[in-house]
């Protein structure tokens, strides 16, 4: 007796189809979920070494390092930022040595790469959910980046917050509390590549603006920033190939970015208290804030 084999007919096959593509969706979406969280955690945690690194020199040194140092022209590390300061606090010495003997063999352009170490990668400077903080060519110049910038206020003329050109903050000076006042935040570099260095650099006027330290209503001063607005910058989300992005705080994470406090606390700050960052960022202005 003949026996006949019964097909899948055309309509199961497509069900099935479209079970292992939703199946595969949910898996995909988890996956990019869990990296998501994962690199977020981590971007904090550097953030968090870096608030220790900035406690550690305060402790050797009575005070915060410079945001940058300008000085004038007898200043033997000029437009030095605050991260490289760090660099014997996090176990970078041999790195530390190579930006003295860079100061010591061309301290009149610190842009001569080498002996500078420009391009050198400093993995505690950047977010892991940045990609743009990957060392590139500028303008001829091997240059690597950090995510992270201090501080300065409310405006970049004003000085009024924690790190800025040639400061010396001790905590004793930050009498808004430790805890109330904002240390660093991230930012990643400007879509050009001209700003964000953790070596040195000029920033916008000679003092480090967007460069090493961005404050809270940061206004677009130089050629670096033609076509954006002069208006003061406002704490909100960017794009990475949109220049004026690199005149204020933001991040790759959805809904917000990491700031470092005084106190060596890291929290995420939602775009949506773009209102209160301004009395965060003030050291001694008697305004307080509380995020939500």
């Amino acid at each position: 007796m003949a026996h006949r084999v019964r097909g899948y007919a055309l309509i199961e096959l497509l069900v099935v189809l479209a079970i292992v593509a939703i199946l595969l969706g949910l898996t995909l979406a988890a996956v990019q979920r869990v990296r998501a969280a994962a690199a977020r955690a981590a971007c904090a945690d550097r953030l968090r070494q870096l608030g220790l690194a900035l406690h550690n020199s305060h402790g050797g040194h009575n005070a915060l390092p410079p945001g940058v140092t300008v000085g004038d022209d007898r200043e033997p590390y000029q437009f030095l930022n605050w991260p490289a300061r760090l660099l014997p606090y996090l176990e970078q010495d041999a790195l530390w040595r190579q930006v003295l003997e860079g100061y010591r063999l061309r301290p009149d352009d610190f842009r001569e790469n080498p002996p500078h170490p420009f391009g050198v990668p400093v993995p505690a400077f950047t977010c892991p959910a940045d990609p743009s903080a990957q060392p590139r060519v500028w303008r001829g110049l091997s240059v690597a980046f950090t995510s992270y910038l201090g501080v300065s206020g409310t405006r970049q003329t004003r000085h009024d917050g924690v790190l800025y050109a040639d400061s010396r903050t001790r905590f004793a000076d930050i009498t808004d509390g430790t805890s109330n006042t904002l240390l660093a935040g991230e930012r990643p570099p400007a879509a050009d590549g001209c700003c964000g260095w953790w070596y040195a650099g000029w920033g916008q006027n000679r003092d480090g603006s967007a460069e090493s330290v961005l404050s809270t209503g940061e206004r677009a001063s130089s050629f670096w920033f033609t076509g954006c607005p002069t208006t003061p910058a406002r704490y909100g989300p960017g794009k990475l190939d949109d220049q004026c992005a690199a005149l204020h705080f933001w991040s790759l994470h959805p809904g917000g970015a990491h700031f470092l406090f005084c106190d060596g606390a890291v929290r995420f700050v939602p775009y949506a208290a773009a209102d209160l960052l301004p009395a965060l960022a003030t050291r001694a202005a008697g305004d307080t804030a509380e995020l939500p």
